[in-house]
């Protein structure tokens, strides 16, 4: 038998293990070329599963699991639609203001900004910077590209196929999100089922702790993405900027990574002032909404919506968003926070069975009451064992 030697035991050992990696590595080059598939499908689960709670919470009251399916999806339909009606012409209006404000910010680039920086630093930069050239690439774009629409649809109907598969993803996207949340319990359990039953507890507390912290981060900060985002774009437009409802909503956006979106503020709103006004006045009003911001997120916002559970760090957030995209394109952004979520509470298991082993902690030498030393609790000859994990 393979338990009467070792060495056999050990080969079997490592040729299961090599056989898992394998089968892991086909799954992810599978995934690879399903990518364009499997999108929808992806988008659409993270949407039934963001939804799954306030299903359950119906349930809980007294509706039936289709009556509280349909009344949640109505409502993210709803919210949706209306997003899109307000903000597309919204944004639309605000970037051909953009592309037609260039020029003044070109001048106030090379007349005003650079002259004093060189004033400040002693460093010639005008010399081998052209910023009207760079400039007038950037409007060139944007005037052959007829703003950000006409640049989306440009790239998505190159070929007839392209068109077709982002028109089927669309469609699909309702109807996919749909039958998620109305089988997301389902899918768990079954799911649940095939877990080794010995594994059972393990696997399903590490679930737990993946859904608390994905649920934290996407739920909570998504919250405060779309408040902070209203409230910069209210601030800045009240302040009189002709950007600032675009600077909010890229300022919002941004706040997913701490100080980015606030940066953000200081930097394209400060800009927009000066360039639009000149004076300390609407600048002093730009500084206003962004300490207005900060003390709502800080001290509100982030300890109501988001708390102290996450877990993930803004660069990690970055890196995975960034890997995702590069490996797996769209699917893999989408992919992103939930596996970095797993990670991170798989992380922390192994971190916490490392702590807890005989290899962490090792065979400490306690002195004997006679003044001789020997070691506590263990048997004689343990020094000759090799501590295992």
């Amino acid at each position: 038998m393979l338990t009467d030697n070792p060495d056999l035991a050990t080969i079997a050992t490592f040729i299961r293990r090599l056989q898992w990696a394998a089968l892991a590595l086909g799954a992810l080059w599978i995934v690879w070329l399903l990518a364009p598939i499997l999108s929808p499908f992806v988008f659409a689960a993270l949407l039934g599963w963001l939804g799954d709670p306030l299903v359950d919470r119906l349930e809980r009251a007294g509706r039936t699991r289709n009556t509280a399916v349909i009344l949640v999806f109505s409502v993210m339909t709803t919210v949706l639609v209306l997003a899109l009606l307000v903000l597309v012409p919204l944004l639309e209006q605000q970037v051909v203001t953009l592309v037609e404000s260039l020029p003044r910010y070109r001048d106030w680039f090379v007349g005003t900004a650079l002259p004093w920086f060189e004033r400040r630093t002693g460093l010639e930069i005008l010399s081998w910077l052209d910023p009207e050239h760079l400039f007038n690439l950037i409007r060139a774009h944007w005037e052959r590209a007829g703003g950000v629409a006409a640049t989306v649809l440009g790239y998505v109907s190159r070929s007839g196929f392209a068109l077709l598969a982002w028109f089927a993803n669309l469609v699909l996207l309702p109807v996919l999100t749909f039958f998620f949340l109305r089988d997301w319990d389902l899918l768990v359990e079954r799911i649940g089922l095939l877990v080794p039953r010995d594994h059972q507890d393990t696997v399903r507390r590490l679930a737990r702790e993946s859904d608390a912290v994905l649920g934290g981060f996407l739920r909570g900060q998504t919250l405060v993405m779309l408040i902070l985002g209203v409230l910069y774009a209210m601030g800045l437009w009240a302040v009189g900027l002709d950007l600032g409802i675009l600077i909010g909503v890229i300022a919002g956006l941004l706040t997913f990574v701490p100080y980015l979106g606030p940066a953000a503020i200081v930097v394209f709103g400060g800009t927009a002032a000066l360039v639009q006004f000149g004076d300390w006045q609407h600048l002093a009003g730009v500084a206003v909404v962004f300490t207005v911001g900060q003390v709502i997120e800080s001290y509100w916002l982030t300890p109501k919506l988001v708390g102290d559970r996450i877990g993930l760090h803004p660069m990690a957030v970055i890196f995975a968003v960034m890997a995702g995209g590069s490996l797996f394109g769209f699917l893999g952004m989408l992919l992103a926070l939930p596996v970095a979520a797993v990670a991170n509470v798989l992380l922390r298991f192994a971190h916490e069975r490392y702590t807890g082993s005989r290899l962490y902690a090792g065979v400490r030498q306690q002195a004997a009451p006679d003044g001789a030393t020997g070691t506590a609790d263990a048997p004689p000859g343990a020094d000759d064992v090799p501590p295992d994990v």
